[in-house]
């Protein structure tokens, strides 16, 4: 990650030594997470050593995985505004296939001038719903797969 990105808007693509030393960091702190919580030390800190909260724990094993993986990170907050593109991105779908939601009014959306704009919170929620969705109707195939004798043993 250079210097100059902005960590906070913009996904971070670590380099292959960040995501080695990421695999490292998370190996050592997954063995750690049972406990719950973490305290870190910063030197020439006001106060050397602070105690992470349970959820800044698990955030930060889950940036330590995706980056180990090699894989783009971004936080974003949970009550943040995303153009459609965006929206589309995280979902995994295309930008038209997004549009074509908005203008079924599957997911509410508002306007900043002539842009769309979507919560990130309603992406989230639609997506989880589509994943109960999916995976109701894949125990009902393996249901009727059984109730024929068709299922895998």
């Amino acid at each position: 990650m250079t210097a100059t990105q902005d960590a906070t808007r913009d996904p971070v693509l670590p380099t292959e030594e960040e995501a080695n030393k990421a695999k490292e960091w998370y190996r050592i702190l997954e063995s750690m997470a049972a406990r719950k919580s973490l305290r870190v030390m910063v030197e020439g800190a006001p106060e050397p050593e602070v105690e992470l909260p349970e959820v800044a724990v698990a955030l930060l094993l889950r940036i330590l995985e995706e980056t180990a993986k090699g894989n783009a990170v971004t936080v974003m907050p949970y009550h943040a505004e995303l153009t459609t593109q965006q929206a589309a991105d995280i979902l995994n779908v295309s930008h038209p296939f997004f549009v074509k939601l908005l203008e079924d009014g599957v997911l509410p959306l508002h306007r900043v001038g002539t842009d769309r704009r979507v919560r990130f919170q309603d992406v989230m929620a639609y997506r989880n719903e589509q994943r109960s969705a999916a995976r109701r109707a894949l125990d009902e195939l393996a249901s009727e797969a059984q109730d024929l004798g068709i299922g895998y043993e």
